[in-house]
């Protein structure tokens, strides 16, 4: 009787213990910093090219999030609907928008947007390339973390052209192709968390407008 008393004992001095522990462990507060938007139906004033942009980022979001891969079937109705989805990135470590990096990013990088914007990647084509649009995710994502001072790098901007929505200075220009690793590497973008805590990347889509939210986690 002795020893099973003292077992309950134990048990209830543990299970006390680790209840006052969770209930003392300090939550993390999140710090909102700033706040971009585009509209994902005022990319181009051609309504089926605009749906081609629209479709394209929607799908880099997709492989993003990770909800779409490499060899299965699009399902247009699915990467339309609105969505949440946030990603963190910790001090010193390094976002690229795809995987062909610069050397001096090699063992920083811990996220990229798993794609390469090729139709064998569902990537649809308006007459001209396959991925037309990623180029407008890439600058609204650089807009916001340029303006939050997180540090970034932008090879290729993409000055041969206007993207609604963003000031010509943030433009990026994307391009990801085996055949040309310099190139590729050279057409991306590159944000690191030069901050003293780890940061939130947010990203809100409605239907219409796509947000970037950053936030500083402490």
């Amino acid at each position: 009787m002795f020893n099973t008393a003292l077992s309950t004992l134990l048990t209830i001095s543990i299970i006390g213990t680790n209840t006052f522990s969770a209930v003392m462990a300090p939550k993390p507060t999140e710090e909102f910093i700033l706040e971009r938007q585009i509209s994902l139906n005022n990319r181009l004033f051609y309504p089926t090219a605009n749906q081609v942009y629209k479709d394209n980022i929607l799908l880099n979001m997709a492989y993003l999030r990770g909800i779409q891969k490499k060899g299965i079937p699009v399902n247009w109705d699915e990467e339309r609907k609105p969505f949440t989805y946030s990603f963190i990135l910790e001090q010193n470590q390094t976002f690229a928008f795809h995987d062909a990096v610069f050397d001096k990013y090699n063992g920083t990088v811990s996220l990229t947007t798993n794609s390469h914007f090729d139709a064998s990647e569902g990537y649809k084509s308006d007459g001209r390339l396959y991925g037309m649009g990623v180029c407008h995710l890439a600058s609204i994502i650089n807009y916001a973390a340029s303006d939050a001072g997180l540090s970034t790098e932008v090879p290729s901007n993409h000055n041969f052209a206007p993207i609604n929505e963003v000031p010509r200075e943030y433009g990026v220009a994307i391009y990801a192709t085996p055949d040309s690793a310099v190139s590729s590497q050279r057409q991306n973008l590159y944000i690191t968390n030069n901050f003293d805590k780890p940061v939130k990347f947010q990203f809100e889509f409605d239907g219409d407008i796509l947000k970037v939210k950053i936030l500083k986690i402490s």
